[in-house]
């Protein structure tokens, strides 16, 4: 099963080309919802056959696991989260082959890759292969990691209701995470930056460097059967060239040149790390070099306006994907962004500052605040200003008024947490991009719980 436009509807069509032409992920919030529920056709549950001996596992966790039937034993690629949807994986892959596990090959280190290993494990421990550089694939100083964590529940929106849950773009809304990690196993074969060659159980496997969502990632060829598993440099979505729950640069130049190497195969069947696979040689190699084509124009789009002066926030509303690519629907923007990916090659490229000195040493949010007050004719003014963008339904405006009225001594804070509370859910309910819509959701949740701070407020 593939998920085409046509799944959603010709009215989406041109509800989605006109929003990408905006830059925007914010439609009607049925059209939003419509769209989201339309994706979770990409991780429904199943094993998918993709050749004669190769079976991917599909929506038993976030991301997906493949079995390789070999003569004598079968090889597993990535092992989801933990031990328990591993089992349930396995499982159902019995039903094609009980022959030993030979080899564990993790694509990358994410932890939904490759935390339940040990469920494939019988009484002979198997080779596992990564690359030289497996374990860095955050690469984010873990001294920052308290605040990255409540990010990345806001994110994959782990503690939103049933009711307001949907999905996370490219995995489904409720995974078991509670054995996550458990069931890793440490590699044990360590394949050398120029690739690897050789044969495991019979059967002729290709290993190929390639980095792009992390840096220790790489892809798996298996040239007899024409069978591509990417790993997450591809999946049905916009790539996460930038995580908002905080990661360190991602290199979107190298992510392209990956995806046009795995191209050049021309594959038969494209197996990605999450979502379900592409079968076909025509469609499946379309959709690599349209990805990476995809990529490199995002980045080549932003270096331009940087060239030219540009700052960030200018270049994440001008930036789009090329007209031949805006519909194609494994590039719908449901888990990644084009405005995200733009703000983080400019940081990752030229750090914070944007060459303007107007921002060079910006004033304080508390002073800026006064002095917007008092441009808007006082406090209770900027307040009428606040509930009237609400009123509006000008969410995006209203936030920010919000933020300027919280940090006034004699603002309102009850009506600005409020007005940025009912805000946030305008916005989420317009979102078909799963990683922002479950952000607003959970932060507005937590503002109303009062978990958080005035300051983070």
């Amino acid at each position: 099963m593939h998920v085409t436009l046509k799944t959603i509807c010709p009215l989406l069509i041109a509800v989605l080309v006109a929003a990408v032409a905006n830059g925007q992920t914010q439609v009607e919030p049925k059209i939003a919802l419509k769209m989201l529920n339309a994706q979770q056709q990409q991780f429904e549950q199943g094993i998918v056959k993709v050749a004669d001996n190769v079976f991917t596992a599909v929506g038993f966790h976030g991301a997906n696991t493949s079995m390789i039937v070999g003569t004598d034993g079968v090889i597993i690629v990535d092992t989801l989260m933990g031990p328990t949807s591993a089992a349930n994986a396995f499982e159902a892959f019995r039903k094609y082959s009980d022959k030993p596990v030979k080899a564990i090959l993790y694509t990358h280190s994410h932890g939904d890759h490759i935390g339940g290993a040990s469920a494939f494990v019988g009484g002979e421990r198997p080779d596992i292969y990564a690359t030289e550089s497996f374990g860095s694939a955050e690469g984010v100083n873990k001294a920052v990691d308290p605040v990255k964590m409540k990010r990345n529940v806001r994110q994959f929106g782990r503690k939103l209701s049933p009711s307001e849950s949907t999905n996370r773009g490219v995995a489904p809304a409720n995974t078991y995470d509670s054995d996550r990690g458990k069931g890793h196993l440490p590699p044990t074969v360590t394949v050398p930056r120029s690739g690897l060659k050789t044969t495991i159980a019979g059967v002729e496997i290709e290993f190929h460097i390639g980095p792009g969502e992390t840096d220790d990632a790489m892809f798996i060829w298996l040239p007899k059967q024409k069978v591509l598993l990417a790993g997450d440099n591809f999946y049905s979505s916009f790539p996460n060239l930038y995580a908002i729950r905080g990661t360190a640069y991602r290199d979107v130049l190298s992510w392209s040149e990956s995806v046009a190497k795995m191209a050049e195969l021309e594959p038969h069947v494209v197996v990605p790390g999450h979502t379900m696979p592409i079968q076909g040689q025509e469609a499946a190699t379309a959709a690599l070099k349209d990805y990476s084509e995809a990529i490199r124009s995002v980045y080549d789009q932003t270096v331009r306006g940087i060239n030219a002066g540009k700052g960030p926030d200018q270049l994440a509303h001008e930036v789009k994907l090329p007209d031949h690519l805006k519909d194609k629907p494994y590039l719908i923007e449901f888990y990644g962004s084009v405005p995200h990916a733009v703000r983080a090659i400019y940081a990752g490229l030229l750090g914070w500052y944007d060459g303007n000195p107007t921002t060079l040493n910006p004033l304080a949010p508390k002073l800026k605040a006064q002095k917007i007050a008092d441009l808007a004719g006082g406090t209770e003014k900027l307040t009428e200003q606040m509930e009237s963008a609400l009123a509006k339904q000008d969410f995006q405006w209203a936030l920010e008024l919000a933020d300027h009225v919280k940090w006034l001594d004699d603002g309102d804070l009850k009506l600005a947490r409020k007005v940025k509370i009912t805000a946030l859910r305008g916005l989420a309910a317009r979102e078909y991009n799963a990683p922002n819509r479950n952000y607003y959701l959970s932060y507005a949740n937590e503002l109303e719980s009062g978990q958080l701070s005035e300051i983070w407020f």
